[in-house]
């Protein structure tokens, strides 16, 4: 064999190698794309079998996946042998990138290259003879998606489409007509509406089933898709349309009955709608839309501001009225503990669920209990607290703000209080709680006492409990009084003698001023007229009744505490000391009051105002800031409807029985429209006025006799919709009252 025919034959078997590896990644490719492309054309069959409203789509997206797909397919079988060169080169090693002077004529190689190419053609002929596929595609990921295709393809067979209300269920409506063809036509002859069926799909919030319109106005909730179905005598080539507000509808025929049309559209705000087909339009009709309202709550306990007092049980009920139209999905009580006083005020905020009974019910009762310790409250902290609540459409709705606060009775006065000029009541008014805690003690420790141990420390309690009421007696003049100076023993309370300190030195100071050293009144005695002049101005120690300077009601509240505190000494030296804790409790609560109430706020004065920067400012001119204030408030202009004041005109034309320019009919539509607009609101005052009107436009249109009886309630209609005239001034007839009863004094 010749040289020459070795190189021929030797290029022919390398060339139908290359090709047979290009053909076969060629199909792999394919195959690979065309798995996932039949498992996604079975869910476009599907889809276009079972949802006949989403048709369109399934074209839309088939078009554009099978346009894709023959250009994919065109690109893998146009052959690029240098591409698959370089793929070789890079999976196998042997072919030592020479697998592109395969591309070559061997003539045009030297001989170092002609030994390279046989060599390569070789060793590419045992591979391809050995491996099951040079260049392998992995089918994993077609497979996937094919298989999820195929998933989701089964899911939409097997769910049912949402439930439609079929026509059969619905009754028909009655819609009356008005003829707008003109004379010397023939209506008869012409195609109708036959039937009108309207059926309403609230949407998911509300949970309501699809109903059927009873009447051709209706109600529906927000958001609800509403579906016109119309049956016609004969199509004629047309479709009737649907005026929903300023919109306007082509209704589409449905598959397979030439002669049925429907509509659908979601509607969110109040609208008229009114049907037209062959010349002949319906009377306007009104669609109700009731919007989703928020949750209503209601807090019935506890009130706005709760007090939990010292000695009752730090816990407060709440109990919450919760409503909503549709159903309520979630509330919760949202409390924010405030710790602390002044600047060192702590805040703290905690949640709590309150959902567990709701259950998407329309209407619940909701309860949850404040304890105060468990939020972390001591005494004197506060917590604020509100609730709220959300339906079904995420409506939110929020309570007040309700405060708890939790009585501290150890507050004491600071430095800080001398600067506010706040003059509160010497400390000793906490004595009484020293001795409910030792009443509270005793109670405690009464089985491990004997008998006269017990009733010792008892009456040495009641001496204490006389103690404090012979001080607080001092405030209303009881200076006299006898036997402070027994002793009860070493249980007696030490701490309210050093309270009453203070208050005892500032007293025998005002004794001692007005008696003088002495300790006695003058020698010279006033006369009877001198004393009953000076008797109003004089303080008398020896009269309880004047002997102070309090207000009525704090009087009133100290002889309360004093009453009190008679009634727990009588029990505790008589060896009750449980009777005798509630009148303590009372005391002390009495007390408080009386120290709050005899606060006196002083403003306090000496404030310095900043210097003014005169050399920045002086003789500069700057009136920046110095301008008076002025408010401005963007005032609607009041509607002037021209359109309603030339339709009146018109009406007073045909009234007067003259005869009307067909022209005039579109000033009596521009009306409509205004009214229209009006009977949205209230359907009730203007829904018949605008079918009456449209009436009379179409009368003035076709030249007919317009309708008489249309008239009245049409004028009232359009009249109802002018502004009120502002009232104009007016002379008065005569003289009025004042100046009649002027004149007859002049007169005499």
């Amino acid at each position: 064999m010749s040289p020459l025919t070795s190189s021929v034959s030797s290029q022919a078997a390398a060339t139908s190698t290359l090709r047979a590896v290009w053909r076969s990644y060629a199909q792999r490719r394919t195959f690979a794309i065309l798995l996932p492309a039949v498992g996604l054309a079975l869910l476009l069959i599907i889809s276009w079998l079972r949802w006949p409203a989403a048709r369109w789509y399934v074209v839309g997206l088939g078009a554009i996946g099978v346009s894709w797909l023959l250009w994919k397919l065109w690109q893998i079988w146009q052959p690029d042998f240098q591409d698959l060169a370089r793929r070789l080169d890079r999976r196998f090693a042997g072919l030592e990138d020479s697998t592109g002077l395969l591309l070559h004529e061997p003539s045009e190689l030297n001989l170092l290259g002609q030994l390279q190419y046989q060599h390569v053609a070789t060793h590419l002929a045992e591979l391809q003879s050995s491996e099951r596929s040079l260049l392998p595609i992995s089918f994993r990921g077609p497979a996937v998606v094919a298989g999820l295709a195929a998933i989701v393809a089964l899911g939409l067979w097997l769910i049912k489409p949402k439930a439609v209300l079929p026509l059969a269920a619905a009754q028909p409506v009655a819609m009356h007509f008005a003829e707008d063809t003109p004379k010397g036509s023939t209506p008869l002859a012409a195609p109708r509406i036959v039937e009108t069926r309207i059926m309403v799909m609230p949407p998911a919030y509300t949970r309501r089933p699809a109903f059927a319109a009873a009447q051709p106005s209706f109600q529906c909730p927000q958001e609800s898709q509403v579906r016109w179905t119309v049956r016609v005598s004969r199509s004629a080539g047309m479709a009737p349309e649907l005026e929903l507000g300023k919109q306007r509808l082509k209704l589409r025929l449905v598959a397979g009955q030439p002669s049925l049309f429907t509509a659908e559209q979601t509607l969110t705000k109040s609208t008229l709608y009114r049907l037209r087909f062959a010349g002949r339009t319906s009377d306007d009709y009104a669609i109700d839309v009731q919007a989703d309202q928020s949750p209503v709550i209601q807090i019935q306990t506890p009130k706005p501001y709760t007090l939990v007092e010292f000695g009752t049980k730090p816990q407060v009920p709440v109990r919450v009225a919760v409503r909503d139209d549709y159903g309520l999905t979630r509330a919760q009580l949202v409390a924010t503990v405030a710790q602390g006083q002044g600047e060192a005020v702590k805040f703290k905020e905690t949640k709590a669920d309150l959902s567990g009974a709701l259950h998407g019910q329309e209407q619940a009762t909701l309860a949850h209990l404040l304890n105060l310790p468990k939020l972390g409250l001591t005494y004197g902290d506060e917590v604020y607290f509100y609730v709220q609540a959300w339906d079904n459409h995420q409506h939110l709705t929020r309570s007040d703000t309700y405060l708890v606060q939790w009585e501290d009775t150890t507050v004491q006065e600071s430095t800080t209080d001398i600067s506010l000029g706040v003059n509160v009541v010497p400390a000793y008014f906490r004595s009484q709680r020293q001795i409910i805690i030792d009443t509270e003690k005793l109670l405690a420790e009464r089985k491990g006492l004997t008998a006269e141990a017990f009733a010792e420390r008892g009456n040495n309690l009641g001496f204490d409990q006389k103690v404090l009421r012979l001080r607080y007696g001092k405030f209303l003049g009881e200076e006299f009084e006898k036997s402070l100076g027994e002793s009860a023993g070493p249980t007696a309370d030490a701490d309210h003698h050093e309270e009453g300190k203070e208050g005892e030195a500032g007293h025998e100071e005002h004794y001692e001023h007005e008696h003088g050293s002495a300790g006695g009144r003058p020698s010279t005695s006033p006369t009877a007229a001198t004393d009953a002049l000076m008797e109003p101005y004089m303080h008398r120690h020896d009269d309880s009744e004047t002997a102070d300077f309090l207000e009525p009601a704090v009087k009133a509240k100290l002889r309360g505490v004093l009453a009190q505190m008679w009634e727990a000494e009588l029990r505790l030296r008589t060896a009750r000391p449980a009777e005798a804790l509630p009148y303590e409790y009372r005391a002390l609560r009495l007390l408080k009051q009386v120290q709050q109430q005899t606060r006196a706020y002083v403003r306090k004065l000496g404030y310095d105002p900043p210097v003014i920067p005169e050399a920045t400012l002086r003789l500069t001119g700057d009136l920046a800031g110095a301008a008076a204030p002025k408010s401005q408030q963007q005032l609607a202009a009041t509607p002037t409807q021209p359109a309603v004041r030339e339709a009146l005109r018109v009406l007073g034309t045909i009234r007067q029985q003259q005869s009307v320019p067909a022209a005039d009919a579109l000033l009596l539509d521009r009306a409509g429209a205004t009214l229209a607009q009006a009977a949205v609101q209230k359907p009730g005052a203007y829904l018949q006025a605008l079918s009456q009107l449209r009436q009379l436009a179409a009368d003035v249109r076709a030249r007919r006799q317009p309708c008489s009886t249309c008239l009245p309630s049409v004028e009232r209609a359009l009249t109802a919709l002018l502004p009120t005239p502002a009232p104009a001034p007016v002379r008065p007839t005569g003289p009025d009252r004042l100046a009649r009863r002027y004149f007859q004094e002049l007169s005499r």
